[in-house]
């Protein structure tokens, strides 16, 4: 009798075993997911009529401000990576059936969604976030340290980084997906993250307004202070381990880095600031960051046709 279920089976292959394999536990585990309404929310979030959401591309501040807007609004109780998820929480870190039970400001990476009723809008120059996120997706294991920064910088640009974060658009198409659609809106507050660095009580004390927060002087400083860089760095030298997104990354690799604008222009080559700027220069510029080379390309063509 040939022996057809063994171990070197001709009916069924070593690769087309493994193959099947593989979609047995793909389905189980997307039966278990939708009999446990196990999995995170993400674009699918149930939106309530007061939620306000802290949207942004990803690597623009966000965590940052959530730290800011987590100590404003629990000035007694400071916001760590620890319970971070319990204050601000993501949309990507639970299913729904545990979002409805916590606060409703909500962190999200997504282009427009016109669900959301509230939105603060953070956004950060793409130079700087080409170089932070460049790091982080080192640190997650996504990439070695054999790509190059000018390799991740074409990625950057063609929203060719991972399938998770591609589905968010680049850099520009996030941005523009929503100021495009509620720029002007009294339910839409756009900020930018060089502002928060420059003056944070000033913009902590705009973002409050959409928030429904009169915080005194005190409280806005408080929570300054308690959200600073050099806090945000201690707290993850202790707690990133429990945090779901540094919980099993590289330690060697800081979530919470320079903290400053402007670092591009000693991490970038020239070639990949021309690159971002001849991608998105207008835009950049319509939110007051200068294109550098750009500006040189188009003063150098205008003097040739003179």
């Amino acid at each position: 009798m040939p022996q057809q279920f063994g171990k070197q089976s001709t009916l069924f292959p070593g690769g087309l075993m493994r193959t099947l394999r593989s979609r047995i536990r793909d389905y189980v585990a997307a039966v278990s997911s939708a009999v446990l309404n196990s999995t995170v929310a993400g674009r699918r979030v149930e939106v309530h009529p007061n939620d306000v959401f802290l949207v942004s591309y990803p690597r623009s501040g966000n965590t940052w401000i959530r730290f800011l807007i987590g100590n404003l609004a629990y000035p007694d109780d400071p916001v760590t990576f620890a319970n971070i998820e319990h204050r601000i929480p993501s949309i990507y870190t639970y299913p729904n059936r545990v979002l409805r039970r916590l606060p409703r400001i909500l962190k999200s990476h997504e282009a427009f969604d016109p669900r959301y009723p509230r939105v603060i809008y953070i956004v950060r120059d793409p130079r700087d976030v080409a170089v932070s996120f460049y790091h982080f997706n080192i640190k997650m294991r996504r990439f070695s340290d054999d790509l190059t920064m000018d390799e991740f910088v074409d990625r950057f640009i063609a929203a060719h980084i991972v399938p998770d974060v591609d589905r968010y658009g680049c850099w520009e198409d996030n941005v523009l997906s929503w100021l495009r659609t509620r720029a002007g809106r009294k339910d839409f507050c756009l900020v930018r993250y060089e502002d928060f660095l420059n003056d944070p009580i000033l913009e902590l004390k705009k973002v409050a307004g959409i928030l429904g927060i009169e915080p005194s002087s005190e409280r806005l400083a408080r929570a300054v202070e308690l959200s600073s860089a050099e806090n945000m760095r201690a707290l993850e030298k202790t707690q990133a381990d429990q945090w779901v997104l540094t919980k099993n990354t590289r330690p060697d690799k800081p979530f919470v880095r320079e903290a400053k604008h402007g670092g591009w222009k000693t991490s970038l080559s020239e070639a990949s600031v021309r690159k971002i700027e001849q991608a998105w220069g207008t835009t950049m510029e319509s939110l007051g960051y200068q294109c550098t080379l750009r500006s040189l390309q188009e003063r150098d063509a205008a003097h040739a046709i003179s």
